[in-house]
């Protein structure tokens, strides 16, 4: 079987009316199909005003609002009568599921129902996520939903060598692939710094300015980023606060971090050059499963201190490339440690410049089209082996 004998159904919670890693990566990977010559169809929640436009073609899926405020993001709730006619028509040949919400789990039975293979991509540690709510005696019953739905499915791709070792670890599947990320370099490089830029914000040459990229949402450890500025000053360690991105928590972001710098969301080229102006890149959180964020920032050759967890510990090498650090007992501990590894850099260039640039020479590593393949391979490999069951299938019951 070629690529291009492909017609993949993918399912996404986000496919394009909010941005972010996951599904820039997904629509990524649909170009790649898409120029490989296979078909794609996809169903996801739409909105009037996305953030971008989509790559393919974009089915929407009934949905509502996200609670607990988070009401920029959509739950897809069912299929809907629509949604299946469109899916039997198309009539794919493997089914492709990137988030456990509720469409997911109508498209897995439909698949089931029609014999046909599925595939479920992990991007973000969703069992993390009731911890930030003040609902974290749920986690296990959401493990426990994990399991039961990634299970059903006939394999797995996750980002990092490290979340393929958690799943492995949490009896999620035991056919996981590893589907990384890629970089852009033509946004994100060194080259790209503007010192311009930077004194518009009111840094001053010699300023040395820790950055927080990605979404302002708790559950990317905005709090534990804050305690760790706080020990940082109680230091007396020299340094700036860079923050770039939006999101519901900025105005937690910003009572919580008295002087920093908030350059909004950026995008495109205009990001790149904010990422590249910074100095130090710092990423608390555990809930990635890769760090879209992480490999940007190597890429603009900044050194990045995170935490020693999934996604993170698959792209720094510590000592190398800038600092993995491990959680401690609680968030005052490790905001500690967190100031610890990060106050070498801020006073000491020369390390600073070396690990950055050994950061950047390590994001080259990533090329997108390399990366997408591997799931078009896998892709392939779970239609043929489902194809070779069905025939053996046959071959059984016409010689009973």
């Amino acid at each position: 079987m070629e690529i291009a004998d492909l017609r993949i159904a993918l399912f996404s919670g986000n496919y394009n009316y909010t941005r972010d890693g996951a599904n820039q990566a997904l629509n990524r990977l649909v170009g790649s199909l898409l120029a490989l010559g296979a078909k794609v169809r996809v169903y996801s929640p739409t909105v009037e005003k996305p953030a971008f436009e989509p790559t393919g073609d974009l089915i929407g899926v009934p949905s509502m609002g996200v609670p607990f405020g988070r009401g920029e993001y959509r739950l897809a709730t069912h299929l809907g009568r629509k949604v299946k006619r469109d899916l039997q028509k198309f009539a794919p040949n493997l089914i492709h599921l990137s988030a456990p919400d509720f469409a997911a789990h109508a498209a897995l039975r439909w698949a089931q129902d029609h014999d046909i293979p599925v595939l479920a991509s992990v991007h973000t540690r969703f069992e993390t996520y009731p911890r930030y709510y003040k609902l974290g005696f749920m986690e296990p019953f959401v493990v426990w939903l994990l399991r039961r739905f990634y299970n059903r499915c006939d394999a797995l791709v996750a980002p990092s060598q490290s979340m393929i070792d958690e799943l492995l670890a949490m009896d999620m599947h035991d056919d996981i692939a590893l589907w990384s990320r890629g970089v852009d370099r033509e946004i994100f490089s060194s080259e790209k710094r503007d010192m311009e830029w930077r004194r518009s914000l009111g840094l001053a040459d010699d300023d040395i300015a820790i950055v927080f990229l990605g979404r302002l949402v708790m559950e990317k450890g905005l709090d534990v980023f804050a305690e760790t500025i706080v020990q940082l000053r109680k230091r007396q360690v020299p340094h700036k606060v860079l923050v770039i991105g939006d999101g519901p928590a900025r105005g937690w972001f910003e009572d919580n971090l008295p002087g920093g710098i908030f350059a909004g969301f950026q995008t495109g080229s205009d990001l790149g050059r904010a990422t590249a102006s910074g100095d130090i890149f710092f990423n608390p959180s555990i809930t990635e499963t890769f760090g879209n964020v992480t490999l940007e920032a190597m890429a603009c050759g900044l050194p990045v201190v995170a935490a020693g967890a999934t996604g993170a510990a698959s792209l720094v090498d510590d000592w190398e490339t800038g600092r993995l650090v491990p959680p401690a007992k609680d968030k005052i501990a490790t905001a500690a440690a967190f100031a610890e590894a990060i106050e070498p850099y801020c006073t000491n260039h020369d390390l600073r410049a070396r690990h950055g640039a050994a950061g950047e020479a390590k994001s080259k590593e990533y090329d997108w089209e390399a990366i997408n393949r591997v799931v078009a391979d896998t892709y392939v490999r779970l239609v043929e082996d489902r194809r070779a069951l069905q025939e053996a299938e046959a071959a059984e019951a016409a010689s009973s």
